[in-house]
């Protein structure tokens, strides 16, 4: 398998990437169409081809925005925020098959734009989706990551929205893309309706 691009300068990966794309290719193994979870911007960006799209639930986990970007939607400089899955609850996404044909070209492209530091804990989990279950792997966040946000005030959201910026664009504009997406397909975050209300608020109501 080819190796992975560099990491962006000024970046220390917290794992090496390769070994945990290894591992996840020998778990899937090739034999069978290939199944990715999405909950954030793979809904409206996947970057890559696939056969079938279905809505898909799964238990155990939440969406939050609350992981550390450096690279994508933010700087090492200026940290800006991306959604992952964290343990509790349930989160309804998209289920994406890959012909299997394809399925090792496209987690080695998925591993360049999620995991170039290592960051995510990838699992396969089981989704329901109304054409009946699959198992599609997923990006998760464990709590001990130091990429993990913790518990971050209404004045932090602000500020990161107001400034953080990656290759990718801002994190602002990520947060806005993937609301307007899931309301497009009837799917209601509460909290991440209430974290861009608070810019609403702050136009309601400007500065003196």
């Amino acid at each position: 398998m080819p190796l992975l691009p560099p990491v962006p300068h000024g970046l220390k990966p917290l794992r090496d990437p390769l070994p945990l794309l290894q591992r996840t290719v020998a778990e899937w193994g090739g034999h069978d169409d290939l199944w990715l979870f999405g909950y954030g911007s793979l809904i409206w960006r996947p970057g890559f081809d696939h056969a079938e799209r279905r809505p898909a639930r799964v238990n155990g986990w939440h969406r939050a925005l609350k992981m550390w970007s450096r690279i994508n939607r933010g700087t090492p400089e200026q940290p800006g925020l991306v959604f992952a899955l964290l343990s509790g609850g349930s989160c309804r996404g998209m289920a994406f098959r890959v012909p299997k044909a394809h399925g090792r070209a496209v987690l080695q492209d998925l591993w360049a734009r999620e995991m170039p530091t290592g960051v995510y804990d990838p699992r396969w989990l089981a989704c329901r989706t109304p054409q009946g279950p699959v198992t599609a792997l997923a990006f998760t966040l464990s709590r001990r990551s130091p990429n993990h946000t913790g518990v971050l005030s209404e004045a932090d959201y602000r500020r990161i929205f107001g400034s953080a910026c990656g290759i990718y664009g801002t994190t602002l504009d990520y947060a806005r893309r993937t609301l307007e997406e899931l309301r497009r397909l009837d799917i209601h975050d509460r909290q991440l309706e209430r974290l861009l209300g608070l810019l609403a608020r702050d136009s309601d109501n400007p500065a003196p």
